[in-house]
């Protein structure tokens, strides 16, 4: 029960940095739409692209250090995890159902059936992807966090024991 809870408050952090660092106003997670959506806005004149540039980096790094602490401290601290392997399959775990959450609540379900990402005055441009773009990325990614979850685990084990 307790990797349930740590998994849906992981997710909640997903979903938390999202919506602080986009705040009431969608154009603020420019960042987060097809790179011909954010073309289209900024020759508009909705945002400059030095501001998009600026929102992103400041988002990705609290994503990242977040999102790779997070796991880490649960793994380590909160199921005092001590061997490799089972560290890396929590991380499979943290990984992929965020990866999933992401694809589907997030990507599908909150972009994709909300208001809130419609950013007036580009009505017109398609924004939303489709079930099979969002399916290819999150497959995609599946295999990266493969990878990628060996630095969570390896972080689980330098942590004092």
């Amino acid at each position: 029960m307790t990797i349930v809870i740590q998994l849906a408050l992981y997710c909640f952090l997903l979903w938390l940095i999202v919506k602080v660092a986009v705040g009431n106003n969608a154009i603020n997670g420019l960042y987060f739409y097809p790179k011909a959506f954010q073309e289209c806005a900024i020759s508009r004149g909705l945002i400059d692209r030095a501001t998009v540039q600026k929102k992103r980096r400041n988002c990705m790094i609290a994503l990242y250090v977040l999102l790779l602490v997070a796991p880490v401290l649960m793994i380590g601290v909160w199921n005092r995890v001590t061997d490799f392997w089972t560290a890396y399959g929590q991380g499979v775990l943290f990984l992929e159902v965020m990866n999933w959450f992401d694809g589907l609540v997030i990507d599908m379900l909150w972009v994709g059936h909300s208001k809130f990402w419609a950013i007036p005055k580009m009505e017109d441009v398609p924004y939303t992807q489709t079930w099979g773009q969002m399916l290819k990325k999150r497959l995609t990614l599946t295999v990266i966090w493969l990878v990628g979850v060996f630095i969570i685990a390896g972080l689980v084990m330098l942590m004092p024991h």
